[in-house]
């Protein structure tokens, strides 16, 4: 990836999820609207929790969110996972966003921080114990 003007470059990891910021995504002023946002990050840290967990899981908390910068309509948005934290029945999800602006004149920047908690829960939607980690 090019450095953008911003210094910044994509993790040398492979996304989560990457999507392209749409006008049904955006609000009254032209910028993406931060729920949409929200809902994104969401998704992508339940994809590494669904993983660990083998199965349900259910968002219990959004231990922090940071907006740093805006997206804009047409910027290509990228989603960095990676679990930070495994309890008994919660995994702890750090959640890094960045985008790709601009294709004639390539930049990348960091636009959004969040760490968010799930809870392993079974058919009947309670707590679940976590299955042993079978990468350890």
């Amino acid at each position: 990836m090019h450095e953008g003007h911003a210094g910044t470059s994509l993790p040398q990891r492979e996304p989560t999820i990457r999507i392209a910021a749409m006008p049904s995504d955006a609000n009254y002023t032209g910028d993406i609207f931060g729920g949409w946002l929200m809902g994104q990050v969401d998704i992508a840290g339940s994809i590494p929790a669904v993983h660990r967990a083998k199965g349900r899981v259910a968002t219990i908390a959004v231990n922090s969110f940071v907006f740093k910068q805006p997206i804009f309509v047409g910027d290509l948005v990228s989603f960095y996972t990676r679990i930070v934290k495994v309890g008994t029945t919660s995994i702890t999800v750090d959640v890094e966003v960045y985008v790709q602006r601009d294709p004639a004149n390539p930049t990348c920047h960091r636009v959004t921080e969040a760490t968010l908690t799930y809870v392993a829960v079974g058919d009947d939607r309670r707590p679940r114990p976590l299955p042993p980690d079978e990468e350890q």
